[in-house]
């Protein structure tokens, strides 16, 4: 209502809060994120400790990611060729949330999924 005031995490239009679940709405960005906490790594070694993930994916997800400044890319002049990805300052900063969303899903994993299983149709809210 007019004069009252705005909760500082109200998801409006143009509110910039947005911007973190818009960073991991991707359905691999907050696993390649957290594959990254530890150090570098190089794509082949991202794919063996995600298990699941097709190298075109893996890529897509990673120039998303550099594109936003979460993760940096360095090529190192070998024979062959070696690239990396590493977590940036932004990136590491995500790693609190993802751990908040961790416990979330610990909490709470198990009766999400089985309402989904009661839940008529597919994915479709029921009564709105």
């Amino acid at each position: 209502m007019a004069g009252e005031p705005m909760d500082e995490y109200e998801y409006i239009a143009d509110c910039q809060t947005r911007l973190g679940l818009d960073v991991l709405s991707g359905t691999w960005t907050g696993v390649v994120l957290w594959s990254l906490q530890h150090g570098p790594l190089r794509p082949g070694e991202l794919r063996e400790r995600i298990g699941g993930i097709s190298h075109k994916v893996l890529t897509e997800t990673l120039r998303r990611l550099e594109r936003d400044g979460l993760v940096v890319r360095r090529r190192y002049a070998e024979a062959p060729p070696r690239v990396e990805y590493e977590l940036t300052p932004p990136g590491r900063g995500m790693l609190e949330p993802l751990a908040a969303l961790g416990r979330w899903t610990e909490r709470y994993a198990d009766e999400v999924l089985g309402t989904r299983d009661r839940s008529p149709g597919d994915g479709e809210l029921s009564g709105r």
